[in-house]
């Protein structure tokens, strides 16, 4: 492990979030103060309801694409965690236009103020979290950090989100080179756990919620999709230890599991594990979505650059990571 200043006050943009709210917590219990920037355009009230007791959190209701919001909250950081953005394959179908501009303006306001901290000696350490998605259809069995991204014509919405979050890499590694800003970039791969929703698409929760109801589990395409899952709470440690690393800054890593998984065998270890009576039903892309949409075969990380900087250690198996979700659906009714 590497050591981590204490009693910094951290600043968490999307703090609401599935992932941001898990984020918060730690930093909490590591004696950080936090505060919490979250238009609750996907973020959870619930999620903010949980720190009403807890000291040393601070939450501001606010859109992060206004500059008078952002800045004077990056100017009151010791670090900088930014993980707002679009989420979900079935919101960026729908919304591409503010999954593209979500997921850039607010990026280039934040590191525009952290480069004139810079410039002023003052580099304050951020995390940017982009996505498995920059990947687009790379057609390797497993990615590594300097891997091509190959997206698909622009008549295809699907890659708008991979191609927004590239430009925001660019942006910060453009930062890094050009101001000295401290910034790492991690690449989320299929980040699962307790609080998420199956509301924007997101294929464990959807899946964990249809077994529980008895209704069917709705497996898109012919479900041999493979992907890798990882619980929050080791994608979380592997955020905060990359953060204030001076041998990270500047650097792209693969976060996530690299055990990977069909997505019919998903729902079928789901239907095992929570209710082998709920049945199993195929969908069509188009009728998930519509006709334009386009899917990625195979998405699998290299994780050596990771695991070469970092004691990254998973804790949670796909099965421990299944009866997390389940237990958090059953005990909060969350879908």
């Amino acid at each position: 492990m590497v050591d981590r200043p204490h009693g910094a006050h951290c600043l968490v943009t999307g703090g609401a979030g599935f992932i941001g709210s898990h984020l918060v917590e730690i930093l909490l219990a590591a004696g950080h103060r936090v505060t919490v920037v979250d238009d609750l355009s996907t973020g959870s009230r619930r999620n903010v309801n949980r720190w009403d007791d807890r000291p040393g959190v601070t939450f501001v209701e606010a859109s992060i694409e206004e500059p008078s919001v952002l800045r004077p909250l990056v100017d009151q950081a010791d670090q900088v965690f930014h993980l707002a953005a679009a989420v979900g394959v079935a919101l960026i179908a729908q919304q591409p236009i503010r999954t593209i501009e979500r997921n850039i303006y607010p990026t280039q306001i934040l590191l525009d103020q952290l480069s004139k901290r810079a410039a002023d000696g003052d580099p304050v350490p951020c995390f940017i979290a982009s996505t498995s998605e920059v990947y687009g259809k790379n057609p390797k069995t497993t990615w590594c950090e300097e891997d091509d991204l190959v997206f698909g014509a622009t008549t295809k919405p699907r890659w708008s989100y991979g191609a927004s979050k590239a430009i925001d890499e660019f942006l910060a590694l453009a930062t890094h080179r050009q101001w000295g800003v401290p910034v790492v970039i991690g690449r989320f791969f299929n980040v699962v756990g307790p609080r998420q929703t199956g509301a924007y698409g997101m294929v464990l929760p959807r899946f964990v919620a249809a077994a529980i109801a008895g209704q069917p589990l709705v497996v898109h395409d012919d479900g041999q999709q493979t992907r890798c899952f990882a619980h929050v709470a080791d994608v979380i440690d592997a955020v905060v230890q990359l953060t204030t690393l001076p041998a990270a800054a500047g650097r792209v890593f693969n976060i996530g599991s690299d055990q990977p998984i069909s997505i019919l065998d998903l729902a079928r270890r789901v239907q095992a594990r929570v209710n082998p009576q709920a049945p199993l039903m195929f969908q069509s892309y188009s009728e998930a979505y519509d006709a334009s949409f386009e899917d990625i075969r195979r998405r699998v990380p290299d994780l050596s650059r990771l695991r070469a900087t970092i004691d990254y250690r998973p804790r949670f198996d796909l099965d421990a990571i299944i009866d997390d979700v389940v237990r958090d659906q059953r005990q909060t009714g969350r879908v």
